[in-house]
């Protein structure tokens, strides 16, 4: 029999990861509020729905893509939302990096009405969902795992059992904060190296030589700096500033986590204060 697939938020990432899930042994239903982006994947073979409620009352899995707690938020609750219209036994996985203080309670509430609510955070980016290379760090049963594994092996290279609901997220959240410090390191060590007279290309040679540099790092600083020598600080702010208020959002969700254990995240505080900064070249 086909799996009932439903899948909310068709970004830069969803859409992709929804568009991988049309195939015969799914029957694939999408939604987002832009309804342009449902009707196009309708037309590669999916049903596009006209609301959430309609999307939630005929899938048993349901993956949510969006941006925010608050989104989220919208998805799951209201008299539209996937609570209340979802069938017991309904899977739902959040994709959204969030804090872990709302997950949780969303796992709670999805108890109460007899639906699992697990964390399937996602490291790739756009062009690994395009490519059907994600990496998924999942929280949840195993039972609820190995049901949602099928699922997430549709777009991605690594599926990985992270443990317990939350996991999967908290596992996101350090892989997140490793990458913008990394980002940071490898922007200033730049400017310290161009303002020697040294080219670019040879701390990338030395770098990648002893395993310090990586090629997300190179990408990241090669393509900002070329675009701000010739961009305004509006269109950095539309290229790059969106990405830096994202960091900003995973490094306080990153910071609460740290709260909730009871630990502090010293440089994470100061890695916060910067982000945006580092995205718009001015640090």
């Amino acid at each position: 029999m086909s799996l009932n697939v439903g899948f909310i938020g068709l970004g830069n990432i969803g859409k992709p990861c929804a568009k991988h899930l049309i195939r015969d042994d799914f029957v694939t239903r999408v939604f987002d509020v832009q309804t342009s982006q449902a009707q196009e994947l309708g037309t590669q073979g999916a049903l596009a729905c006209q609301t959430i409620a309609e999307l939630a009352a005929s899938s048993n899995h349901i993956g949510i893509c969006v941006r925010d707690d608050q989104q989220v938020e919208s998805v799951l609750y209201g008299v539209d939302g996937v609570f209340c219209h979802a069938g017991s036994d309904t899977l739902v996985s959040i994709h959204s990096t969030v804090t872990r203080a709302s997950f949780l309670r969303w796992v709670n509430d999805g108890k109460d009405r007899e639906i699992s609510v697990i964390d399937a955070a996602i490291s790739g980016g756009a062009q690994g969902a395009e490519l059907g290379s994600l990496c998924y760090m999942v929280g949840g049963s195993l039972s609820d795992f190995e049901k949602a594994k099928p699922v997430f092996e549709t777009s991605a290279d690594k599926v990985i059992h992270a443990g317990d609901v939350g996991s999967g997220l908290l596992l996101k959240l350090c892989n997140n904060m490793i990458t913008y410090a990394e980002f940071l390191a490898m922007s200033e060590a730049v400017k310290l190296a161009e303002a020697g007279g040294i080219d670019f290309n040879l701390l990338k040679e030395v770098g990648q030589s002893n395993g310090i540099v990586n090629d997300v790092m190179h990408q990241f600083i090669s393509n900002r700096n070329a675009l701000a020598k010739s961009c305004s600080e509006q269109e950095m702010e539309g290229l790059f500033g969106v990405f830096g208020r994202l960091g900003e959002k995973d490094l306080d969700c990153a910071l609460s986590s740290g709260i909730d254990f009871g630990v502090d995240l010293p440089s994470t505080k100061s890695l916060r204060e910067v982000i945006y900064d580092l995205f718009m070249n001015r640090c």
